[in-house]
């Protein structure tokens, strides 16, 4: 979907922003920029849309030469979310997000339509916040409808300057959890610039590092995080890199322990002679049709059903969630392991999580990568005993 080769910028003082910049993004894909301040990531970004013309070399969008494009028409077909919104002050919420829509020539009711659509898909109920003014509304809320704005007229390409950098952490990591649930559904192709690592780890299916003018690193997160091609990457993304991968690596079910497991409506004393057979002291608890209830332990089994006696279980997540959320549940619940669930959301019962076999799913998904391989196939030295 855009594509750059060989594309340098250099100003006329003798500064070159960007040095012969070649890669490619895919369409559907969402591409951060990572790198320290005066390295060229905006700079590359602003090219795209023309907004800075470069001194050398060709961007392609879609297969064409975006030089050969009106400005104008092209940055049409861009969205464009800035740190600081820009919204118009004098426009109300509504107005501010048809604004693409209504220059492209859309019909008013059109316009305000897909507007409202927009709005909602947001989280911003239109009925409420559209007849508001840019000033009614907090940062982060001009922040989504700085989004919406730039989806009105549906852009294939959306281009995203630290849209979330001038808003408070807890803010920015809720907008952060909405646009990936919005890029799930739209699958825009996006290049987002941050300074901010973990943002870019945690929202790009692929990352390009950046040093002075130049990508250094070209990979999928883990991959940077796991295995830094340069010195200068394994310093920018930082000594506890193996703690962010966490947050890039999901649970897998060959992860998983599969402790002892009963039934509500077990008899107390088969199920603790069971566990004991086992030689557990705790057994996870599930329902007549297989969904996870919670768990027991085998000396609260003296009588009755299993009914009885099962407490309810609050730390689980469902297969595919990251490490990172796992260990985040375990430490806020003070569990010794979290259960794991299908996807379907029906709560089938898959196994446990516990922080040895967390610890060796990292080990095993930093392996899988250097040696390009799937995590199934890797087999871990055991470190016992040492």
């Amino acid at each position: 979907m855009i594509r750059f080769e060989h594309v340098s910028k250099r100003y006329a003082d003798g500064t070159t922003a960007v040095d012969d910049l070649s890669f490619e993004v895919t369409a559907g894909e969402l591409v951060t920029l990572v790198g320290p301040s005066g390295c060229g990531k905006t700079t590359t970004m602003k090219m795209v849309n023309r907004l800075i013309e470069p001194t050398s070399g060709r961007i392609y969008l879609d297969g064409e030469d975006i030089s050969d494009i009106d400005p104008v028409r092209l940055r049409r077909r861009i969205g464009y979310v800035i740190q600081q919104v820009g919204l118009f002050p004098h426009k109300t919420v509504l107005e501010n997000t048809a604004t693409v829509p209504h220059l492209l020539g859309w019909k008013k009711g059109d316009s305000r339509k897909r507007a409202a659509e927009l709005l909602d898909l947001v989280g911003l109920d239109p009925s409420v916040y559209g007849d508001r003014y840019p000033e009614q509304l907090s940062g982060g809320q001009r922040q989504r409808v700085g989004v919406a704005r730039a989806l009105a007229a549906d852009p294939p390409v959306l281009l995203m300057d630290e849209p979330f950098g001038a808003v408070d952490p807890v803010v920015r990591e809720h907008l952060q959890t909405e646009f990936l649930r919005l890029q799930q559904e739209l699958h825009k192709t996006v290049l987002f610039v941050t300074h901010d690592i973990e943002e870019a780890v945690r929202l790009g299916d692929r990352i390009a590092v950046y040093g002075q003018g130049r990508i250094e690193q070209y990979d999928a997160p883990a991959a940077v995080l796991g295995a830094p091609a340069t010195p200068y990457v394994a310093d920018f993304v930082g000594s506890d890199r193996g703690l962010k991968r966490l947050s890039v690596t999901p649970i897998e079910e060959g992860d998983l322990e599969q402790p002892p497991v009963v039934r509500l409506e077990d008899p107390a004393e088969s199920a603790a002679a069971r566990m004991r057979a086992e030689e557990a002291g705790w057994a996870v608890v599930l329902d007549a049709a297989g969904h996870l209830h919670g768990w027991v332990g085998a000396d609260h089994l003296t009588s009755g059903t299993v009914s009885d006696h099962a407490r309810r279980m609050e730390a689980w997540l469902p297969v595919g969630a990251s490490l990172k959320r796992a260990f985040s549940t375990m430490l806020q619940h003070d569990a010794g392991w979290i259960a794991v669930i299908d996807e379907s959301g029906e709560g089938r019962f898959l196994g446990v999580l516990t922080p040895a076999t967390l610890h060796e799913a990292l080990r095993r998904s930093t392996a899988a990568d250097a040696r390009d391989i799937s995590r199934a196939e890797v087999e871990l030295e055991s470190v016992s005993g040492v």
